[in-house]
C-alpha cells in the first residue's frame, strides 16, 4: 500500500472519530507499522500467544471471542474501521486473553505495542488522546456489564442496534447472538417480533 494513501486513510479515520492527531504523529505510526490482509474466518490471534503486536482495523470487521468449557462461543467485542484490535499488549497484558477472528476480508495495521506506547508517551498531546480513548473503553465496559445486569435480551439487542447500526447489518446474526448472550434462534424471534411491531 502506498504510504501517502495510508496516511490519508488514517487521517479520515481520525476525523471520523473526532480525534485531534497530527499528520506527523500518523506518519510516525505508519513508519513502524506493517499492513496485513486477513481473509474471512482467519484468526488474528489465539489465547496464550504473546501480545507484543497490536493493530488498528483499516477495513473490514474483526471480533474477540472465547469458547467456554461447554464449547459455547462467546463474542466479547467487534472492531470495525478505525477500531483497535488484538490490543492486549497496549493494556499491559503479556499474553492474548481472547481469540481474534476476521469476520470479513479485513486489512489491519499491525505494530509493536511498545513502539506505539513510546510514540504516545513521548507527546503530551497524544497522551491526552490516549486517556480519552481509555475512558471510552471503560465506558464501553460499563455499558456491556450494565446491559447484562439490568436489560433483557430485547433491550440489549436494541441498544446494540442503536449504538452500532452499521455493524448490526454487516455482522452474521449468530455472532450478534453470542455477543448478546443468547442463542441465535432467540435473536431470530426478537427480530421477528420487532419487525411485526414496526409494521403495525
Amino acid at each position: 500500500m502506498d504510504r501517502a494513501y495510508i496516511v490519508e486513510q488514517l487521517q479520515l479515520i481520525v476525523e471520523k472519530f473526532g480525534l485531534d492527531i497530527s499528520e506527523d504523529a500518523i506518519s510516525a505510526a505508519v513508519g513502524f507499522s506493517e499492513f496485513k490482509v486477513y481473509s474471512k474466518g482467519q484468526l488474528l490471534g489465539k489465547i496464550g500467544e504473546g501480545s507484543s503486536v497490536a493493530g488498528i482495523v483499516m477495513s473490514g470487521v474483526v471480533r474477540s471471542f472465547y469458547v467456554d468449557s461447554d464449547g459455547n462461543d462467546i463474542t466479547q467485542y467487534f472492531a470495525s474501521e478505525g477500531s483497535i484490535c488484538i490490543d492486549e499488549g497496549l493494556m499491559g497484558f503479556t499474553e492474548r486473553v481472547a481469540m481474534w477472528e476476521s469476520l470479513e476480508e479485513s486489512t489491519v495495521m499491525l505494530f509493536k505495542a511498545s513502539d506505539m506506547k513510546d510514540l504516545i508517551f513521548g507527546d503530551e498531546h497524544l497522551k491526552t488522546v490516549w486517556i480519552a480513548l481509555l475512558e471510552e473503553a471503560l465506558r464501553y465496559k460499563i455499558y456491556r456489564e450494565n446491559g447484562f445486569l439490568v436489560e433483557n435480551a430485547t433491550e440489549r439487542y436494541l441498544a446494540f442496534r442503536k449504538r452500532s447500526p452499521e455493524l448490526a447489518s454487516r455482522i452474521p446474526q449468530r455472532y450478534i447472538a453470542t455477543y448478546l448472550g443468547i442463542k441465535p434462534e432467540s435473536l431470530s424471534r426478537i427480530r421477528s417480533a420487532l419487525k411485526e411491531e414496526e409494521e403495525q
